[in-house]
């Protein structure tokens, strides 16, 4: 991977920002993404946002050496303490984190998505909380994508403002991803199962407690959500 080149699922991201907007790639790595935008003539002004010094000294050395000085701004900053307002900031990239940190990064800095019309987020694991977030902050989904790459599978979430209202079921599974029910939604889901039963098979063999028995419940409620949505041909 490289800035001419993205990994598929930063290809992804990618496919999702806006021509012309003004984007800010926080836990950007080597600005690959923000490089990436603007050779292929989609934006023409990015930050990229790093907390980390070594990935900050990266993506430095890699905007100098695409010659992209003038479009890109790369900033050492917590989160979206790397956002300013007079960037004119309207389309966030947050990209291969969990979602728990994800959602963290955007809760602790609400005040910078004031300007902000469009995020593009792709957590690696817990893409509910996102949608959670989303519910109670007025954003809603625009697209959802789950794809495959080097055996793992990931989830790419487009918000906007909005309201938005998903069942339980939604919320967990993705309203787009369980109508559309992809051979990589089918596998992610069916992996998932699997791995809830045998978590299932080793509360049967502790002692029952009252939080055993809670865990169970919610790991059998669990097991039915995806089941339905699996099985059921018009979701």
């Amino acid at each position: 991977m490289n800035a001419q080149k993205l990994s598929k699922r930063l290809e992804t991201v990618a496919s999702f920002v806006p021509t012309g907007a003004v984007v800010a790639d926080i836990g950007s790595d080597h600005a690959y993404l923000p490089c990436y935008l603007v050779h292929n003539g989609i934006v023409t002004k990015a930050i990229a946002g790093e907390v980390v010094k070594g990935p900050f000294e990266s993506a430095l050395r890699q905007v100098k050496l695409e010659g992209l000085e003038k479009n890109i701004t790369v900033r050492l900053a917590d989160g979206l303490k790397a956002v300013e307002e007079s960037d004119g900031v309207d389309t966030i990239t947050i990209a291969g984190m969990g979602g728990p940190l994800i959602v963290s990064i955007l809760e602790n800095d609400k005040e910078s998505l004031k300007s902000v019309t469009r995020l593009i987020l792709q957590p690696n694991i817990h893409a509910k909380v996102i949608r959670e977030w989303a519910i109670r902050n007025h954003w809603a989904v625009l697209d959802e994508v789950i794809l495959k790459e080097d055996e793992k599978i990931y989830e790419v979430l487009v918000l906007q403002r909005g309201e938005m209202e998903l069942s339980e079921q939604e919320i967990l599974l993705g309203k787009q991803l369980m109508a559309n029910k992809t051979n990589v939604f089918i596998e992610k889901w069916t992996k998932e199962i699997d791995n809830w039963k045998r978590i299932l098979t080793s509360i049967e063999r502790a002692d029952d407690t009252t939080d055993i028995a809670k865990k169970r419940e919610e790991v059998i409620r669990l097991i039915k959500l995806v089941e339905e949505a699996l099985n059921n041909e018009e979701s």
